[in-house]
């Protein structure tokens, strides 16, 4: 998005709006302009809790959807019970970010026990599925109401369906006093703050734009290109067609992308089209261009005394490996890498090649299934553009930006809904 000013009289905003052509805002030409203290775009999981958050504060808060309907991607998450936080959550997890220390100060001032306290307020009931993943017993949809009723409570007027949106500053852009004036489908408005919540690119069909991403730009901050995050891999070379006749398959294993990277315990799982599950949409996010995949399929032990201790009997790969892996994938895997003579009559040195190849059973990865598939975008607006402990732009005095469209992703897990009410309490509080 840009905006360019003509001879002093108005302003155009060319944007690929929010879902809509590019528009055309008209100083002077608007006959009435609503105000607000602050106006938040975007109401998904950040949108939402910024605007109550601000609202119980006693600001007088718009908050603009493109949407029919508010917090669409929170509907489908967690396979629609909403994995809401994680109890572990700390600045561990956001490492993929610019910088890791940036998320520490949000974090720590709302946690994911505050969130959990107004979940458990709503009456919501909740489990904790594994690796202080907590969801809800019943359905995503109560944490959409759970944000309805907080913005209620705070008097925030919600307004959907508002399209062709276009953003400026009346003033000089460090001009905090002169606010930002927004022009839309819904009719125009203005704000001394004004907070962008408008997501990544992960889940087009639900109406993800890069709107974030060009308001960013067009005020001047830097954005880290984004790629899609947590997100399934697609395989290369002569094994892509043997793997995708594994598909349905699940085993436990643990993922790396590199030695400097975390491992992940987790499921891997074969489709069709490549690799998924949690394990390889964990290590999605650092997993570089080129970069090959490296999978421990014996996790938890090693490898070298596990086949050696059963070298002394008559047991060949399959017998040893059966029961810990699935069938079908030993019978394939042994057949690429084992003979069927007995481990007692392996060398040692060809027992060491084989347990190397089971701690690290290397694949080569062409690429991923992209933003459809993709629960996460990574990279959005440099957090060295903002304040840590505000989310306030440090050029434009008054300009925020929360949740996804910042360049902060956590793992699988909770970990960027946390991202998501943590950000957002931050801005809410200092608007």
């Amino acid at each position: 998005m840009e905006a360019v000013r003509d001879s002093g009289t108005r302003t155009r905003a060319l944007c690929p709006s929010w879902g809509g052509p590019g528009c055309v805002a008209l100083q002077g030409s608007v006959r009435s302009v609503e105000s607000f203290d602050v106006i938040v775009l975007g109401a998904g999981a950040a949108g939402m809790f910024c605007a109550a958050t601000a609202g119980v504060r006693g600001r007088r808060v718009l908050l603009l959807e493109h949407n029919a309907r508010p917090g669409n991607k929170i509907l489908i998450s967690g396979g629609g019970r909403c994995n809401f936080t994680n109890r572990d959550a700390t600045a561990e997890q956001y490492r993929t970010s610019g910088s890791p220390h940036f998320v520490k100060s949000a974090l720590a001032r709302f946690t994911p026990a505050d969130f959990l306290a107004r979940v458990e307020k709503q009456g919501i009931t909740w489990h904790e599925k594994k690796l202080g993943q907590l969801f809800c017993d019943q359905s995503s949809r109560q944490i959409v109401q759970l944000l309805e009723s907080e913005c209620a409570a705070g008097g925030v007027d919600l307004r959907v369906d508002c399209r062709e949106i276009s953003v400026r500053r009346p003033g000089a852009p460090d001009d905090a006093a002169s606010g930002f004036e927004v022009a839309s489908s819904l009719g125009a408005f203005h704000a001394r703050s004004l907070v962008i919540a408008t997501g990544g690119l992960s889940f087009p069909k639900l109406g993800a734009t890069p709107f974030g991403y060009d308001l960013a730009r067009q005020f001047g901050l830097r954005v880290v290109s984004p790629r899609p995050g947590l997100v399934p891999l697609i395989p290369g070379g002569d094994m892509a067609a043997e793997l995708s006749e594994l598909a349905g398959i699940s085993l436990d294993c643990e993922t790396q992308a590199g030695p400097h990277t975390p491992a992940f315990r987790e499921h891997l799982l074969f489709t069709h089209r490549g690799l998924s599950g949690p394990a390889v949409l964990q290590v999605s996010n650092y997993l570089q261009p080129g970069e090959p995949l490296r999978v421990n399929l014996l996790p938890g032990r090693p490898a070298l005394p596990f086949l050696t201790d059963r070298s002394r009997g008559a047991q060949t790969v399959r017998q040893a490996l059966r029961g810990i892996w699935p069938d079908r994938f030993l019978q394939r895997w042994a057949g690429r890498h084992a003979t069927e003579r007995p481990l007692a009559q392996w060398s040692r040195r060809d027992l060491e090649t084989l347990a190397s190849r089971i701690e690290a059973w290397t694949l080569p990865i062409v690429g991923d299934e992209g933003y459809p598939k993709a629960e996460v975008t990574l990279g959005g607006v440099d957090t060295a553009e903002l304040s840590s402990k505000t989310l306030e732009s440090r050029r434009i005095p008054g300009l925020y930006f929360i949740g996804e469209v910042v360049d902060v992703t956590g793992w699988l897990g909770g970990y960027n809904f946390q991202w998501a009410w943590a950000s957002a309490h931050a801005a809410g509080q200092a608007v």
